[in-house]
């Protein structure tokens, strides 16, 4: 294994479950690139079995929906660490987030830790809903929460990023930056029935040019997504399922408020 932080994907499994997943997203080498905020030249070495650093690999595993111990392990020949094995002296109070972020430990926000059904008026569709799954985890080697969007159909607008939990705040920050782009979600706590509600400030493609918009959205926990309608759904499905009104019931209950046009 090699000590500088960088190890190659020679192993068949590891190369394997990278490109598997990339077919199965349909994504391009350079649409992976994109996504994960790098240079499709990284791309091209990864592909090839080149020497990579583990942050590269963790970044496309966040963005292709795999097990960054399991894809590593692969290929370095070690088993994974048992995530509930005794952690050593100090590590507790080392896990907690840089100030700016709400210097928030794992222990205290461990209730966000999971998956969750996202809802949000479709930008496209008249009265649609855009429904895809919201994945939020903890991130050990930059102490904070990290949340990744997957099952969306514009797979290359997928979004990841940091979770801020001002102190004294009942609103919460998912913030993805990319290139110098970004995109905030503002949202309530999460409450005791498992939903954040709130709003989304993103870029929006308007025929040849992307424009700022904003609009309602909520979180709802879920442990199972199997046979869950998701993508861009048309108004009538959207109301026969319940998300139109999970959506209006942000503003009708006063988490956030729409003012002017």
């Amino acid at each position: 294994m090699r000590t500088d932080g960088k190890h190659s994907l020679k192993d068949s499994l590891a190369l394997s479950l990278i490109k598997t997943a990339m077919i199965e997203k349909k994504l391009t080498q350079a649409e992976l690139a994109d996504a994960a905020d790098m240079h499709e030249k990284t791309i091209q070495n990864l592909l090839g079995g080149r020497p990579v650093r583990d942050q590269t690999l963790f970044d496309v595993c966040m963005v292709l929906g795999l097990d960054f111990e399991r894809v590593k392990s692969a290929w370095t020949g070690t088993k994974c660490a048992r995530r509930d094995a005794p952690e050593p002296n100090g590590a507790v109070e080392r896990r907690a987030a840089p100030e700016y972020m709400g210097a928030y430990t794992r222990a205290g926000v461990e209730d966000y830790i999971g998956s969750y059904l996202t809802l949000r008026p479709s930008f496209s569709e008249p009265d649609g809903v855009m429904a895809y799954r919201t994945d939020i985890g903890w991130d050990d080697e930059w102490p904070s929460l990290l949340f990744q969007e997957r099952d969306r159909p514009d797979t290359p607008f997928l979004h990841r990023g940091r979770v801020y939990i001002p102190t004294s705040s009942s609103y919460i920050h998912l913030v993805s930056l990319t290139k110098g782009a970004m995109r905030t979600v503002m949202v309530s706590q999460l409450g005791p029935a498992g939903q954040m509600r709130g709003l989304v400030t993103t870029l929006h493609k308007q025929r040849a040019a992307f424009v700022p918009v904003s609009a309602p959205i909520v979180y709802v926990r879920r442990n199972d997504f199997t046979g869950l309608d998701l993508g861009e759904l048309p108004a009538a499905r959207a109301v026969a399922l319940g998300y139109r009104d999970a959506i209006d019931e942000i503003t009708d209950q006063g988490y956030a408020r729409l003012i002017g046009r």
